[in-house]
């Protein structure tokens, strides 16, 4: 962290605003998003609004609408200062001023790390590729516009990075310096200033650029209230008759993005950039499988991941056929997508072949053990909408049973389990994504419906982690979706054990990748006990214990169905995928794939809640002439369940499922 400004400075407009910590949001956002209502508290002190009033002052010093300005920043930031950290792209304050060359310091493309095999198919030598990082030489325009902002302001870098208020008129700066290369007046209509937002967003093609002006104009029609970071209350009015004059675009020579064979909704940008499928000898090939899905072969999952890396590096790691892949690449600037593989092709990218197999991988420009370099709400919007466009057109519920976490993927066998990846992490805001989605979080059904859904309040929500940096220091207090579970109701107790994490039986740890003792924001669980302020829920065959206070609950109550074993029944196998028997495979001529337990089991007396109920499947491709390539199914049945921070699979003939109430 930079050294901040002197605390003394006397200019108003210049003088860093003052923080509270937990501030939350006030209002949730749908797309297309609706108006927002001002913040609870109607008696505002000056204090709290001292960031509006830095917004207006930016906004006259420059000769911007106010309007603009504040729709801008929301689309980066939502108005949050972070406390002076970047984002992911090396961005600083609510007007993200980029100056990334301190993002690629800490650059390590999460596929390159902890031994997971990506492709997760153990029928073939494990793929675990090489990174190889770009030159930061490289680096666009877009990823350097706050030293830009100093030389038009008179600001240092220093200012721009760490005072809030300067933070507001580098932005506003860069704003009226693209409206009068437009060769359009500082006009006081919010209409007349299309091209120049559109060329804030730094995009080098036309659709990326039109896609972040038309949502920076949707929160200027709908308008947004809510408080920041910082503690601080930010409104800006609803203008419905705020209509852009789109023709502005074309005079800002931006290139025509490849569209190829790319598969997006129309409301984002999308380019085709696509993944090498080309031999490179000794039978290996890469970097994913062709596929004839969903024809043969159903798409039933999508997955987050965050990449670990920057954008630049992100593309040319996908382009390497040593590599592995994905179907989606999202940038944190503007939201911009990259498509890398046709949707009926498999990506190499969640570390299990069932999943794999069944599902579209996206990955988010970010860095899981760095809660400060925060993801951009442009990227959050555009990710929302992609997600509900595919759940759509392939029917997959918009639930955490189907939109899966890289983390929520389960090992395919038992010693995959440790290698397993960690990605987005505690720090991807799950509630804010369904919301965007149309789908929040909320409670659907009275303490007796016996699931519970986690449901933490993001900014107030700041459980302690280690490791970030380096093992056993703590990381920067952050908001976080994810909650501990314990062996008692009690934060003095010891933390859920994970036997197939730790084979031996070790303690479970805050790091920030220790998945052991964590469940996150809209996982759903089956209830064991209550106990005042403690919630005890059904977790890895053991009953874990959580803090829920009536005051500030972390879970809210559900109903739905719950596996239990058949009566009789000590106890029941669990798998990571969800594979068929070996009779499917007689005449096939395709080796029999192992159906290997996980070490968890689930006990009689416990309940889980119950995702679909699927066909056993394996799909074999590990050649490079497809004419092999072939789906066994078997007769088999098998129940996703939600077993600990990551789902699991079990047998229908193993259970019972009834009403969880």
């Amino acid at each position: 962290m930079r050294r901040r400004p002197d605390a003394d400075r006397t200019s108003a407009v210049r003088r860093r605003l003052p923080r509270k910590t937990g501030a939350v949001a006030t209002a949730a956002l749908l797309l297309p998003l609706v108006a927002a209502a001002p913040s609870g508290n109607p008696a505002a002190t000056t204090s709290a609004t001292q960031l509006q009033s830095a917004f207006g002052a930016a906004a006259a010093e420059y000769q911007v609408p106010q309007s603009v300005l504040l729709g801008v920043a929301y689309l980066q930031s939502r108005w949050d200062d972070h406390n002076g950290a970047p984002s992911v792209a090396g961005g600083y304050g609510p007007m993200h001023l980029t100056d990334a060359v301190t993002a690629l310091a800490a650059e390590a493309p999460h596929h390159s790390e902890g031994g997971e095999d990506a492709r997760g198919d153990s029928a073939r030598p494990a793929r675990i590729p090489e990174a190889k990082l770009p030159d930061p030489a490289e680096l666009p325009a877009r990823l350097k516009t706050l030293p830009h902002a100093a030389e038009l302001t008179g600001l240092s870098p220093e200012e721009l990075r760490s005072d809030t208020a300067a933070n507001l008129r580098g932005g506003a700066a860069l704003l009226a310096e693209a409206q009068k290369k437009a060769g359009k007046p500082l006009s006081e209509d919010p209409a007349d200033w299309y091209g120049a937002v559109a060329a804030y967003s730094g995009a080098d093609d036309k659709a990326t650029a039109a896609s972040y002006a038309n949502e920076v104009f949707a929160v200027i029609r709908d308008g947004a209230a809510r408080t920041t970071d910082a503690g601080q209350q930010v409104q800006l009015a609803a203008t419905p008759a705020a209509e852009p004059d789109a023709a502005q675009l074309e005079k800002l020579g931006l290139r025509q993005a490849e569209k190829g064979e790319t598969d997006c909704p129309p409301t984002v940008a999308c380019e085709w950039i696509p993944a090498p499928y080309e031999e490179f000898g000794d039978g290996d090939y890469g970097n994913h499988d062709k596929a004839d899905r969903p024809v043969d072969q159903s798409i039933d999952y999508i997955v987050i991941h965050d990449t670990e890396g920057t954008w630049n590096t992100v593309l040319k790691l996908v382009q390497d056929p040593t590599y592995v892949s994905w179907q989606y690449s999202l940038r944190a600037t503007d939201g911009h997508i990259a498509q890398h593989l046709k949707l009926k092709d498999v990506g190499w990218h969640a570390g299990n072949w069932f999943i794999n197999s069944k599902s579209i991988g996206l990955e988010h420009e970010g860095f899981l053990t760095a809660p400060d370099t925060w993801y951009t709400e442009a990227m959050y919007r555009t990710s929302a909408r992609l997600v509900k466009y595919l759940s759509k057109r392939y029917g997959i519920p918009l639930d955490r049973q189907h939109i899966l976490g890289h983390d929520t993927v389960p090992g395919p066998t038992a010693a995959n389990i440790p290698q397993m990846h960690t990605d987005p992490g505690p720090y991807w805001d799950w509630q804010h994504y369904f919301t965007l989605m149309g789908k929040p979080f909320h409670r659907s059904a009275s303490p007796s419906g016996g699931l519970v859904t986690i449901a933490p309040e993001y900014d107030k929500n700041s459980p302690e982690f280690t490791g970030c940096t380096k093992a056993g220091v703590k990381c920067p207090a952050h908001g976080s979706s994810a909650v501990r579970v314990y062996t008692e109701p009690s934060e003095d107790a010891p933390l859920i054990k994970d036997i197939g994490l730790r084979p031996g039986g070790g303690p479970s740890t805050t790091g920030v990748n220790d998945l052991g003792s964590r469940v996150s924001t809209g996982q759903r669980y089956a209830v064991a006990e209550r106990k005042g302020d403690w919630t005890a829920i059904w977790y890895l065959g053991q009953k874990a214990w959580f803090k829920n206070p009536k005051k500030q609950p972390t879970a809210l109550d559900a109903a739905g169905l719950v596996i239990t074993p058949k009566a009789g029944r000590t106890e029941i196998p669990v798998y990571g995928r969800a594979y068929p028997e070996a009779a499917a495979y007689e005449g096939t001529g395709i080796p029999a794939q192992p159906v290997s337990a996980l070490p968890y089991k689930v006990l009689a007396g416990q309940k889980y809640a119950a995702g679909d109920k699927v066909r056993g499947e394996y799909f074999f491709s590990p050649t490079f002439d497809v004419t092999g390539h072939k789906v066994v199914r078997g007769k088999d049945e098998y129940y996703e369940i939600q077993l600990g921070h990551r789902v699991a699979f079990v047998r229908a003939a193993d259970v019972d499922v009834r009403p969880s109430s």
